[in-house]
Order: C-alpha cells, then structure tokens, then sequence
C-alpha cells in the first residue's frame, strides 16, 4: 500500500512538476521567515535550499520556466531602479557612484583570484559570487553567458548546477556577513556611532520641521474648509473677496434654502452661509472678514481631490512659477485651486517663486472636481492612479531586452553577452526611467511589480534547485567546507576595503549615511534593515537608494564578467 502511494505521488509530480515549485516557494518563505538572533535566512534562499531538498523526487522543471521567471524578475528590478539609477549618474553622486563600482570591481578581482589559486570552474566562481555577494541576479547572468559558450549538454548542465552549489554554500554567511560588516565593523573603523550620525544628520536636514512617516498626518493642515454665516456688510462680490484675501476660494454660497453659483461677479450678501477653501494662514483672516463659523448646513459639502498632472503646455516652459501664477491666463484659471507640489524626475522640488517649469513635470493640485477639469486641459495630461498593469509598454519592454540579450561580442576571442538576465535589466532601466518622464504611460501598480520580483526570483531559483539540487547536494559533500570558507572571503574582504576607500579615498564622515551607501553597494538588504534599526532615523536612506540601484545593475552584470574571466 505504502509502494503504491508513493508511485502515484511520483507519477502525479511528473505529470504537474508545478506542485514541487510551489511547494518549494511556500516551504521556502516559511523557513527563511525564521529569525535567529539578527541573522534571516530570506525567502529565495530558503525557497533554494527546500527545491535542493525536494530534487530527491527526480522531477525537474521546463527550463523555459525558468527563463521566463528569471527576466521578469530582472526586468521589473532594472524598471523599478531605473529613475533612481539615472538620477544617480551626476557629479552630486559621485561619491556613491564610486563606491558602488568599487564593491563590483573589487568582489570581481576576488572572485576571479581566488577561482584561480582554488581551481574552481566557471560555475562554482559564479555561484560563490552570488552567494557571497547576495545578489541572486548573478545566477541568471551567469547561466545565460554560460549558455553561450558552445559546450557539451552534459558540461553546460553541470556548469549551471555547480552555479547552484556556490550560491547554496555561501549565501548565508553573505547575508549575516554584510551585517557584521556594515553594524559593527564599519563604526569601528570610522570611530563613530551609528546612531549618533543618523539623529545629527537628521536635525540638519530638517531644520526645525517636522518629519512625517507612513500614514501620518499634520494635525494642521495648511489648507482646510470652513462654512460661514456672513454677519458683517461686506457688499463685495466673490472676485473681489478672493482678490483681497489671496489663499483663499469661495467654492459654494446658499441664500436661504437656495444653493447658487459661486461666480466671480456674484456678490454676497449678510445672511448669505459661504463654504470657504483656502490656506490656514489666509484662512485666518476670512473669519474676521465673514463673521460667525457654522457647524454644518445641509447641500454645502462638496468632494475634493488631488490629481497629479503631467505638463504638457510649452507656453509655461521655461517660467518662473510667479511669472506663470501672475497671468492673466492662470489668475482666471486658478480659482478653487491649490498648488500642493512639484516633482521633476521623481523627485520634489521646493515650492517657491524660482522655479522654472518644464516639460515632464509632475504638478500636484488640490480643488473640486469642476475646478481641477478646467485647470488640468490648459496644463497637460491627468496621471490617473490604476490597479492594471499597462502590458502594451511592459510586453515591449522585456521583448526589448531579450533581443538584447541575444547579442554576443567576441573580445580576444572571448565571448562577452549580458544574455536575457542583462538585456532585461538594461531594458528595464530604460523603459522605467522613460516611464519617470511620461507617467500617462508604463503603469503597473507596486504590488504588481512586488510580484514580479518575488515570484520571478524565488521561483527561478527553485526552478534550478529542483533541476540541479542532486548533483549540488554530492558536490556539497566533497568540497562544501573550503566552498564555504573561500565564501567568507568574498563577503568580507571587498566590504572591508571599501570601507577604507570610503573613509580615506571618498571623504564619508557620517558613519549612518556612509552604512546606508556600504549596504546598498552590496545589495545588501537585511545589512540595511539592521542599519535603519541602528539609526533610529531614515538618514541612511537616500545614500542606499543611490548605490542599490547601481549595486543592481553593477553586481548583476558580474554574472558573464565572472564566466569570461576565470
């Protein structure tokens, strides 16, 4: 009985191999869930290590899955790094555009000097840089280079499964090393506390203001509604009212039980009950000018909204906002509505009269709905905020970056590739910095792109555990040991001498944003959670975001570097 039920559990894996894939996902996530000390294994890892385990059945998996996984989980990284990644590429970052390239060039000598005095193939080197560099990527790079070299079935396959070997043996002491490194070390060396930093760089930037976190809120908002009951003579219409106290709209009058328009020529009158928008500091004023506040009148309550618009008007290019807010033109338009910010590349602009407009930019305003359509057509076009995923731009993105991948350049005879996993990336970068300037276009909601990341990652690397985990787990048991030591090189001595080339080369004095930028430049994202717990304060991460998104594109494309150099 107990021999029939395991034929039939083998015979249905083989016909839906699926089951092991999922299954190694959700083991996988449930185990590197576990936390021991400050130390986690993660959910790719554990999926690994579960898909290893589960290779006993025999079943593998199309390797046309894997594929597919593999560049949506490289594609939806670049897209997602690619405005940061180009912003990044100026002289105010050079400091951790260096120190990213730095961490590659340095764990690439590593690798390769070490793959030479050990005698290890282009598959374990590979994998030891994944593993001790906790960037996953390098599988998939690694894997399509190696593809490309014109060998045997049975030499590629054993290739790719020794990639899977070094990953597996030395990415747990990548992930606990990054954090030894960037919370202990690193203050040591730079003689400063972490904490200490973070708080100092935190008064600095804010300047007396106050910093507001994830679903918080001013309990004094700068604009806000008001419903009055005119109770002084003020015999003025609604224009001259809003004229005279600048910051302020009359969105609704009610005369009697009558609701009447708020025109500009309308002229209110004592007894008249006004909803009143305006700025806090302008609203101030109003109620000296109006009279008594009302708690509440039935039909008064109208809906308002903020709505991001891409500028598209070239009359306002090149513009001051004064000039632009001092028109005839806009002084007609801008009743009712509110200007809340301006972002150019991703990133908020100070509001203030100086600022030169230009096309791309991304306006946020605030008014009711029959304000915001008029005002919206003279500016551009509406960014409306969407739970589908724009797969016109996405589809044209990864085809993009397949043909890409398909290009081989030969240097000294050396076959030198990005393969799908760097085309993808590439394309990624640029399809996500190109949808940063053009919002109306490219979108695909944070969830969506979570997904991809997730499942496309765990999911290769299951794919290849459940295909190569056999042969990994015979090769574990032969040379597992100095694996796992040459490991400890690769994660500790590339980090160590960057801290010193930051310290003494790049001019980092602030030991919280110099840890941000170190963990970033290794893509080292459970080093940056210990590193935000150190600093109490979100100061190491803007410099993390900087070399992340570089670490993603420089260590990724490690990956055939690794293959064609050893």
């Amino acid at each position: 009985m107990l021999q029939w039920l395991l034929n039939w559990i083998l015979d249905g894996l083989k016909h839906s191999p699926e089951i092991l894939l999922f299954l190694s996902l959700s083991l996988g996530y449930l185990i590197g869930g576990i936390r021991i000390g400050k130390f986690q294994l993660g959910g790719v890892a554990g999926s690994l290590l579960v898909a290893v385990a589960l290779s006993v059945f025999g079943v593998t998996v199309d390797a046309g899955v894997k594929a597919v996984l593999f560049a949506l989980f490289i594609y939806a990284v670049g897209f997602e790094s690619g405005p940061q990644f180009f912003r990044s590429l100026g002289v105010k970052t050079l400091r951790e555009i260096f120190l990213a390239l730095f961490i590659a060039v340095a764990g690439l000598i590593t690798v390769v000097v070490l793959a030479k005095i050990f005698n290890l193939d282009k598959g374990l080197a590979a994998g030891l840089a994944a593993g001790g560099l906790t960037q996953s990527a390098i599988m998939g790079t690694a894997s399509d280079a190696l593809s490309q070299l014109g060998l045997s079935a049975d030499e590629l396959s054993k290739l790719q499964s020794n990639v899977t070997i070094g990953y597996a043996v030395t990415y747990i002491f990548g992930s606990l090393g990054a954090i030894i490194v960037c919370v202990n070390i690193l203050p040591k060396i730079m003689g400063r506390d972490i904490r200490d930093d973070a708080m100092k760089a935190e008064a600095e930037q804010l300047n007396g203001s106050l910093l507001l976190g994830n679903n918080q809120n001013l309990a004094l908002s700068d604009i806000s509604g008001r419903l009055y009951r005119i109770t002084n003579n003020i015999a003025q219409t609604v224009a001259q009212i809003e004229q005279k106290l600048n910051g302020i709209s009359v969105e609704r009058i009610k005369r009697g039980n009558k609701i009447i328009e708020a025109a500009p020529d309308t002229a209110l009158k004592a007894k008249d009950i006004i909803l009143v928008v305006g700025h806090r500091n302008a609203m101030i004023k109003a109620h000296e000018l109006f009279g008594s506040e009302v708690n509440s009148a039935s039909g008064m309550d109208i809906i308002m909204n903020t709505q991001d618009v891409e500028m598209r008007n070239t009359r306002y290019v090149g513009e001051s906002l004064k000039q632009v807010l001092a028109s005839d033109e806009v002084m007609k338009l801008k009743h009712g509505i509110y200007l809340i910010a301006i972002h150019r590349d991703g990133q908020p602009l100070n509001l203030n009269d100086d600022i030169h407009l230009q096309l791309g930019d991304i306006i946020t305003v605030y008014g009711a709905d029959s304000d915001l359509k008029r005002v919206i057509d003279r500016i551009g076009a509406p960014i409306t905020k969407s739970e589908k995923t724009d797969w016109i731009f996405h589809g044209l993105g990864l085809v993009v970056g397949l043909i890409i991948g398909l290009i081989v350049i030969r240097v000294s005879g050396i076959p030198i590739t990005l393969g799908a996993g760097g085309g993808a990336l590439l394309s990624g970068l640029i399809f996500g910095w190109y949808r940063s300037l053009h919002q109306t276009m490219g979108n695909i909601p944070t969830g969506a792109l979570q997904l991809l990341k997730d499942f496309g990652l765990a999911g290769f690397v299951a794919v290849v555990g459940l295909s190569s985990g056999l042969q990994a787990i015979n090769t574990i048991r032969e040379q597992g040991l100095s694996l796992f030591l040459i490991g400890i090189v690769v994660t500790l001595l590339p980090m160590i001498l960057a801290i010193y080339f930051g310290k003494y080369v790049l001019g980092y004095k602030n030991a919280a944003v110099f840890a941000g930028a170190l963990s970033g430049a290794r893509s080292a994202n459970p080093a940056f959670g210990e590193v935000l717990n150190k600093a109490g304060n979100s100061t190491p991460t803007n410099s993390f975001a900087i070399t992340y998104a570089l670490a993603n594109v420089f260590l990724t494309l490690l990956g055939p570097l690794v293959v064609a150099f050893v």
